[in-house]
């Protein structure tokens, strides 16, 4: 049975934590960093979304962000970004 989809409005503030398969690492280097910094600020733009603050560390991604009415909403904002990095 799927999980009952989260309900996330749209105009609101939010802390999205995003993490590796098991807790695996998802960074190894500084640059892996820097590729998932350039993707967050391409969707940002995208999804004319607000980022409050974030802190990415070696195995998960902690995000404040504030989607608009205008732009994305949080599903469409997050999975831009970790399908991206992913790739």
């Amino acid at each position: 049975m799927p999980r009952m989809a989260r309900i996330a409005p749209r105009g609101h503030v939010f802390h999205v934590l995003t993490r590796g398969n098991n807790r695996q690492d998802v960074f190894l280097d500084t640059e892996a960093y820097q590729t998932y910094l350039e993707i967050l600020k391409k969707y940002k733009e995208k999804f004319e979304c607000k980022i409050y603050h974030y802190v990415l560390m070696t195995n998960h991604v902690h995000l404040v962000l504030e989607t608009r009415a205008e732009g994305g909403g949080l599903a469409e904002v997050m999975k831009g970004i970790n399908l991206s990095y992913a790739q």
